[in-house]
Order: structure tokens, then sequence, then C-alpha cells
């Protein structure tokens, strides 16, 4: 049996972890909920909000939301831990964008389970047309899908385990 080393997921996430929980906290202390501070006028705002919901919003109005999204998150973080076992180290972008998502799924966990929602503050938009708001959380977790990808795309590395 081959020996694992999480050590790469447990650095990377821990980062990712820290680095948003503090923007959050940051943007807690230093903005009233819905109030943006424009960075690019018309392009890029630091605007405090809170979604209740997943990504997008969805769920947000559901009774068992909480319950949904936490279990949701949990069962990604066993998931993700098993999967990561499942490659050798030679898998890099594998491995990177485990342990990013990872981060994020925690980060985001955290604060559904300190606020009942997450706290989001990247509000880019075009004039008055809005992506939705997202964090640090979020863009590791997009960081780290586009990695999976990467890997699958790979020749020679289509999602199998050695």
């Amino acid at each position: 049996m081959r020996r694992v080393s999480y050590r790469l997921l447990v650095l990377v996430s821990a980062a990712v972890l820290l680095l948003d929980q503090l923007t959050k906290e940051i943007i807690i202390r230093n903005l009233e909920l819905y109030e943006a501070l424009p960075i690019l006028p018309n392009f890029f705002h630091i605007t405090h909000v809170r979604n209740q919901g997943a990504a997008f919003g969805i769920l947000a109005n559901h009774a068992l939301r909480l319950p949904v999204l936490l279990g949701a998150s949990l069962l990604a973080v066993v998931g993700i831990c098993w999967y990561y076992r499942q490659f050798p180290p030679e898998r890099s972008w594998l491995r990177w964008g485990l342990s990013l998502i990872l981060g994020g799924a925690v980060g985001n966990m955290i604060d559904r389970l300190r606020f009942g929602a997450v706290i989001d503050f990247l509000d880019v938009h075009w004039y008055q047309y809005h992506w939705p708001a997202f964090n640090v959380a979020d863009s590791a977790i997009t960081i780290g899908v586009v990695l999976l990808l990467v890997d699958c795309w790979r020749p020679g590395h289509q999602g199998t385990a050695s």
C-alpha cells in the first residue's frame, strides 16, 4: 500500500482558508451590509453582501437550505480527502485543484455555520449588468475546477488513478 502525503492538501487548503476568512473579516469590520466601495467605477466594486443560497443564490429561500448546504459541504470535504489519496504525486494539477477546492469549500462552510450565509464582496459588473458577487473561497473553487479539467485533458491522465 502506497503512503499518501497530505502536505500539499493541508498547506494549500489552509492558505486559501486563511486568506478567505481574513478578507471576509475585513469586509465585515469595514463595510455595512450592501455598502459598496468603488475600485474601478462601472466595472469593479468591493460590496458587502450575504448569499444565503449556493452558487448564484440557488436554494436561498428554501427552508432546508442550511442543512442541505452544510451536508453537501461536509460530503465534499470527505470526498476530496478520499479522492486526493487515489492519485500519485505526479498528478500535480489534480492535487492542486483538489486542495484549492477543499480550502474554498471549508471557507464557505464556516460562513454558513457562523452567519447562516456566505459573505461575498467581489462585485464585477459592466455598468448596471452585474455578475453575482463572490469571494476568495469561490475564486479558489473555480480555479481548482479549472485545474481538474486541465488534468483530465492532459495526455494519459483521463481521470485514472495510478
